[in-house]
């Protein structure tokens, strides 16, 4: 589980001091996974880097006990130097695992054929999303997160697999989306939130969430 113990986070913009959080205090289990909403501007990519231990809380405590994956999206473990294969063998190391399995169930997922040889410096955003999330799929955690979502691919082979893989994981671990669109989080969570002024609101279904989220807009 993670367990936010009365953390606060801010930030001065130059003008003003933006709150993400405000003595906030709440705890996501694991099998019960979150969608958590929030417009854009209000701290999601930073509540969801707090939660994996990328950024540190002003005040308050984080308690973790589950493997927590990297946010979706986050590329601060990858060299852009490097191909696909570099890359997802360097991972895979990184957490103990077997380079082969990761590179071949890269490979199978993401279908970049020939680009897989290449450096990820030659990818479009799309190569590159679809890259990462087969990377984060390849490596079991107890606890996923997703910032704004499943990456947009024109590719129905790889949005079936992917989609596929992750319900899959879904029987044994639990998936925690923010973002601000409401839709996103249907085909995963089983609850959600709201994060406005500060504080996350919890609520057991995702409809309530939705009615207080489209009231604050």
């Amino acid at each position: 589980m993670i367990e936010f113990r009365n953390v606060s986070k801010s930030f001065w913009t130059g003008q003003q001091r933006k709150v993400i959080l405000d003595q906030a205090s709440f705890r996501v289990e694991i099998g019960k996974s979150i969608g958590i909403l929030a417009p854009n501007g209000t701290g999601k990519t930073t509540l969801i880097n707090m939660m994996c231990g990328l950024e540190k809380p002003d005040e308050g405590e984080i308690v973790r006990s589950s493997k927590i994956s990297f946010p979706l999206g986050f590329m601060g473990g990858l060299n852009n130097k490097h191909t696909a294969v570099e890359n997802s063998r360097y991972i895979a190391r990184l957490y103990g695992l077997e380079p082969d399995y990761v590179e071949s169930f890269c490979r199978y997922l993401c279908n970049l054929e020939e680009y897989f040889e290449m450096p990820i410096a030659t990818y479009s955003s799309g190569m590159k999303a679809r890259f990462m999330l087969s990377l984060l799929l390849a490596l079991e955690f107890d606890i996923y997160l997703i910032d704004e979502g499943m990456p947009q691919s024109t590719d129905a082979s790889f949005n079936r697999k992917a989609g596929s893989v992750l319900r899959d994981r879904l029987k044994n671990s639990t998936v925690i989306i923010v973002s601000h669109q409401a839709d996103i989080l249907e085909a995963f969570c089983d609850s959600a939130a709201v994060l406005q002024n500060g504080k996350l609101l919890l609520f057991d279904t995702l409809e309530e969430a939705k009615q207080v989220y489209n009231y604050a807009q």
